[in-house]
């Protein structure tokens, strides 16, 4: 009988400290999550010096604690896979060299991960991967479309080039004075809210997959203040529900045409902005009309940063033969086509 395969993964790359421990890829174990919100929303966003202290007092525990959930020791696990970027350099580095240390201490092999792969490998958790596949990778900050032929494979078709999604959520959140983090508060507001404002959607040159959010982001700004100059008021829920809209109305659009162009069996939504219930809900109504393509959404306790998730991935490029070295060090630019 084959052995089943046992991994521990570690996510520090950027608010969050956590350890999970996946049996086979597949099946969670555990997933530990130690969250630093709280200590970051004073800021209005996360603060790397106070991110990475948080991360040093929190790793040990996370790791612990993950073990114990899962009933396993260090002899049972086979492969220690940590995000080795992109982040903060100095979260990244107290997970990796945590992972590094362990590693050593126990004689377990090593496995570095990039981050967007193990978002988009939260899907598998759920459900089986079918090749060729596309990922619309909605986060803090990235947004990306990554056609994978098969598992470790990654190729990015569209990418954004300025703010990512989450990262203009966030922006107009404080514009309308919301709490960090802002984009779950957009979202709650654009339930209640119509989409009576007309605001841009950069659509780029023709057959291009990539985004632009910059330009949304400074319309909203613009149009608050014209409103303000003019002696004029316009609904928070309002505002929100017309933002989301275009953001929603790009990132669909934009993955119908890939699916279309790519010939794909999949696709899969990853990333923190994969939460969103306006984006998981225009998703779903899309591609109830295409019934060729499945469509997985991770629920919502995968779409945001968790170490399953990097355990998930970690196992798939272990058993590829991937192996990283004491040598390893924090890539806070790393590129996912590098893997």
């Amino acid at each position: 009988m084959n052995k089943d395969t046992i991994v521990l993964g570690i996510e520090t790359s950027c608010d969050e400290t956590a350890a999970a421990v996946i049996k086979n890829g597949t099946e969670i174990l555990s997933n530990v999550v130690a969250s630093q919100i709280e200590s970051h929303k004073r800021f209005g966003g996360v603060v790397p010096e106070i991110a990475s202290r948080h991360h040093v007092e929190q790793i040990t525990i996370v790791i612990e604690e993950a073990l114990k959930e899962a009933s396993v020791g260090f002899s049972d696990i086979d492969a220690i896979a940590v995000t080795e970027g992109p982040g903060l350099v100095g979260a990244l580095l107290v997970g990796v060299n945590a992972a590094k240390a362990l590693a050593f201490a126990h004689g377990i092999p090593l496995v570095g991960v990039h981050h967007i792969a193990g978002h988009i490998y939260a899907n598998r958790l759920i459900a089986d991967m079918k090749f060729p596949l596309i990922s619309l990778v909605v986060s803090g900050g990235h947004t990306e479309l990554v056609y994978m032929k098969e598992h470790g494979s990654f190729e990015v078709i569209g990418e954004t080039r300025d703010d990512a999604a989450g990262e203009a959520y966030d922006k107009v959140a404080r514009t309308l004075n919301l709490p960090y983090p802002g984009g779950p508060h957009i979202d709650r507001l654009a339930q209640e809210g119509q989409p009576t404002l007309k605001l841009p959607r950069a659509w780029l040159e023709e057959g291009s997959y990539d985004f632009s959010f910059s330009g949304l982001k400074s319309a909203v700004i613009n149009t608050l203040h014209n409103a303000e100059q003019r002696g004029e008021t316009i609904e928070p829920q309002d505002l929100a529900a017309s933002f989301q809209e275009s953001v929603i109305d790009v990132l669909v659009t934009k993955t119908l045409k890939a699916v279309e162009e790519y010939k794909v069996n999949q696709v899969l939504l990853a990333g923190g902005v994969a939460a969103n219930k306006g984006l998981r809900s225009a998703l779903e109504s899309a591609f109830a009309e295409i019934k060729d393509v499945e469509l997985i959404i991770p629920p919502l306790a995968l779409c945001t940063d968790n170490a399953a998730m990097i355990a998930a991935a970690g196992t798939v490029l272990f058993e590829k033969g991937n192996r990283g070295n004491y040598a390893m060090n924090a890539h806070p630019g790393l590129d996912i086509e590098s893997m």
